[in-house]
């Protein structure tokens, strides 16, 4: 939740956050979208534009719905809206916006690119499969990007030892080791990633090849990248055990502060 004894924000740069909600989410398992699938008794997707708008910075939430759900998930926003979200498309002071998406996360986060209105400066790109970020490191990405960088990606050392292999021609073979990386100068990257917005449209308009997220895009036009440090709790909830954690720290916050 949003904490209104926060500063508000200064003006001059406003701060809008486009969730690619798109994807099936197959290593979930059948059934819904993963960004659908509940937690905590409530979709991701929501809990996700929640942790955009529970930055005082963020004023806007434009969510990538699959091509045929855009009319659902509207309709599933509008439920689930924050005390205080009178009109349809707000929640209190952020608003929100359902786009159909595309083909590729990729072409989905373009056409939310393409659905913003004039006077949003800085852009988050944030995964709906994301849905517990803190807000804390919402804002530490924003306050980077602000200070003047390209695009800011927030991530956290790696705990493990990582190796380089020879991918098997056959699924399951052995794989030969080729290098071993230096871990100390590994990070494993979360969302929301920010970026400055004339940066991060001119890199959908330039790179086509296929990438694994957007701050990729923006070091193929030779830009910086900056990382700030992210959070355990901002994972990545792609299989059922990670659906399992994500309950495991809901129940925690719920039971602690309220959340």
């Amino acid at each position: 939740m949003s904490d209104d004894s926060r500063p508000a924000p200064a003006a001059a740069a406003r701060t809008a956050a486009v969730i690619p909600a798109a994807g099936r989410g197959v290593r979930l398992g059948p059934g819904a979208p993963k960004a659908l699938r509940s937690l905590g008794g409530t979709p991701m997707l929501i809990h996700a534009v929640r942790a955009m708008a529970a930055s005082r910075a963020v004023s806007l939430v434009v969510v990538v719905a699959p091509p045929d759900g855009a009319a659902e998930v509207k309709s599933l926003l509008d439920a689930h809206a924050l005390p205080g979200g009178t009109p349809s498309g707000s929640w209190g002071r952020t608003d929100f916006a359902v786009v159909p998406g595309g083909e590729s996360r990729q072409e989905s986060v373009r056409l939310g690119l393409e659905a913003l209105p004039p006077g949003y400066d800085i852009v988050l790109v944030h995964d709906a499969a994301r849905p517990l970020v803190p807000v804390d490191t919402v804002d530490a990405v924003i306050e980077a990007v602000r200070d003047g960088a390209p695009a800011v990606v927030p991530a956290l050392p790696l705990a493990d030892t990582v190796k380089q292999v020879e991918p098997a021609a056959v699924p399951g073979d052995p794989e030969p080791v080729v290098a071993t990386p230096e871990r100390a100068r590994l990070r494993a990257v979360q969302t929301p990633q920010g970026f400055d917005r004339a940066a991060l449209v001119r890199a959908h308009e330039t790179v086509t090849g296929d990438v694994t997220d957007d701050a990729s895009m923006v070091e193929q036009l030779g830009l910086a990248v900056v990382v700030v440090p992210g959070h355990e709790e901002a994972f990545k909830v792609t299989r059922p055990l990670d659906l399992v954690l994500a309950e495991a720290v809901l129940a925690r916050r719920r039971l602690n502060d309220g959340f």
